[in-house]
């Protein structure tokens, strides 16, 4: 989709960029989009962790009621002593 772009072209959407937003805003424009970033992250870290279903893995496996994954690499659960 982007592949036939080049240096040029990027330097070119910089500086439109630059004219219709102007110097003083760029720092505010770029903090307030790191925050985005940070803050979306964040949240799909925590659907993760939370929002797994009862018996699938996170990971993407299907979780053993011993809590292994029953992926092709998990281990066998330690045997009771």
């Amino acid at each position: 989709m982007l592949h036939g772009l080049t240096g040029w072209h990027l330097l070119i959407v910089l500086a439109v960029i630059l004219l219709l937003f102007g110097a003083a805003k760029l720092p505010a424009l770029a903090q307030s989009l790191g925050q985005s970033a940070r803050v979306f992250r964040g949240e799909i870290k925590a659907m993760k962790d939370d929002g797994a279903p009862e018996g699938v893995d996170p990971s993407g496996g299907i979780a053993r009621a011993g809590g292994a994954s029953a992926g092709p690499f998990a281990a066998d659960p330690p045997s009771p002593r």
